[in-house]
């Protein structure tokens, strides 16, 4: 009672910015970053695709930050006594009728970008149908993730998600609309993004274990345990690192692609705190650190590559 005698409180504003989670942002441009510079090392790169992906993809993860809270709330597994902070609609200064049209009108002006997208940059029938059929799913998985019966977020297929969107469609998606080449190796970084992508959900839902649990939220930690799931985010940043280090050594056989092996002292650093801590209070400032890891490893394999 006490936290809905507070919300009002909360100015409308504050709340539609809190909800739209900008800082979740970067991480998942760092995708098409990746991208666009693979495209670029590839001798193909294009400015105006490369900021319409962008644009695009941004939309796509404000439309997953607003479908899981509402998901979330709905369901009520963001409670006051979770770790995490509570946003607009659990703080009661969003509706669900507000939230509802506010999903609707994300998702059209998302449509409308991702199409724009594929007219511009697609040169054939085939082309444009696959993506356009890719960016229907990333628009049901964006609200998938905790809207339904059965979201997939509360099942532990989050990671696999973050995997596939925020590595081998956001990276190597974008890396096509610009280069229309794709190779095996190319999977490689695309891989590496996805991988610290699914490292960033791991602290947020090792964060969240316990309440997660007793609301019914089986994430992949959940279902790992506290042990297991630190072991886990262990080899998601050494599989991230190993990933780009087979792209430098087998592909891009540059001195410049490896710029990213100066991101691995903090990686080395954060896998051992993490593997070290054991409360799940430890891991609330261990989120932000995460993030600006992953994005910092990106940014210097994106400028490496260039460089290269």
């Amino acid at each position: 009672m006490e936290h809905v005698q507070l919300a009002p409180r909360l100015s409308a504003p504050r709340a539609w910015l809190e909800s739209l989670r900008l800082r979740t942002l970067p991480l998942a441009l760092a995708s098409i970053i990746n991208g666009s510079a693979l495209a670029y090392w590839q001798g193909h790169f294009t400015l105006g695709i490369a900021l319409l992906t962008l644009l695009t993809t941004a939309l796509l993860q404000i439309l997953s930050n607003l479908a899981n809270d509402y998901g979330d709330a709905q369901k009520g597994s963001d409670t006051p006594d979770r770790i995490g902070p509570l946003r607009g609609m659990q703080k009661g200064a969003i509706s669900a009728m507000q939230m509802r049209s506010a999903l609707v009108l994300t998702s059209v002006i998302t449509i409308f970008c991702g199409m724009a997208l594929v007219v511009l940059a697609c040169r054939s029938l085939s082309d444009m149908l696959a993506f356009i059929a890719l960016g229907a799913l990333a628009i049901v998985a964006a609200i998938a993730y905790t809207v339904g019966k059965k979201p997939y977020g509360y099942l532990g297929l989050g990671d696999l998600s973050v995997l596939i969107f925020f590595g081998w469609l956001g990276v190597n998606g974008s890396q096509y609309l610009q280069s229309h080449l794709l190779t095996f190796s190319d999977l490689l970084p695309a891989t590496a993004c996805g991988l610290l992508a699914a490292a960033v959900l791991n602290v947020n839902n090792m964060r969240d274990i316990d309440s997660d649990r007793l609301n019914g939220k089986y994430t992949l930690a959940v279902r790992l345990g506290a042990v297991n799931a630190r072991r886990y985010h262990a080899m998601l940043l050494a599989g991230a690192m190993l990933c780009f280090a087979a792209f430098a050594l087998f592909a891009a056989k540059s001195a410049g692609s490896w710029l990213f092996v100066l991101a691995l002292p903090i990686t080395v650093r954060q896998a051992r705190h993490i593997l070290r801590e054991t409360t799940t209070l430890a891991m609330r400032p261990m989120l932000e650190k995460t993030v600006k890891m992953a994005l910092l490893v990106n940014i210097l394999f994106a400028v490496g590559l260039v460089l290269s």
